[in-house]
């Protein structure tokens, strides 16, 4: 498997790949479940490459830690994960 850093880098960089649908999902340790959103709603925190920001449905901001990304998602297929 390839750090998440990686495969958000090729998602960037590599047009023929990135030309598609993205949904990460992350792990919420509030609700303790897995929070899907869309690619588009989510930057790398400029303060931290470790980070992300993520707009929920209501506007709120949301930080989290690339550790908690769970899975990715492309074009509705899993096509990355980890399971710890």
């Amino acid at each position: 498997m390839i750090p998440i850093q990686e495969l958000l880098a090729r998602i960037r960089w590599d047009k023929a790949f990135g030309d598609a649908s993205f949904v990460l999902g992350y792990y919420d340790r509030v609700e303790e479940r897995i929070i899907r959103v869309n690619l588009r709603d989510v930057q790398v925190d400029p303060e931290s490459h470790a980070l992300l920001d993520i707009i929920d449905e209501e506007g709120g901001l949301h930080t989290v830690p690339l550790h908690r990304v769970k899975e990715v998602y492309r074009n509705g297929e899993l096509i990355w994960h980890r399971s710890h």
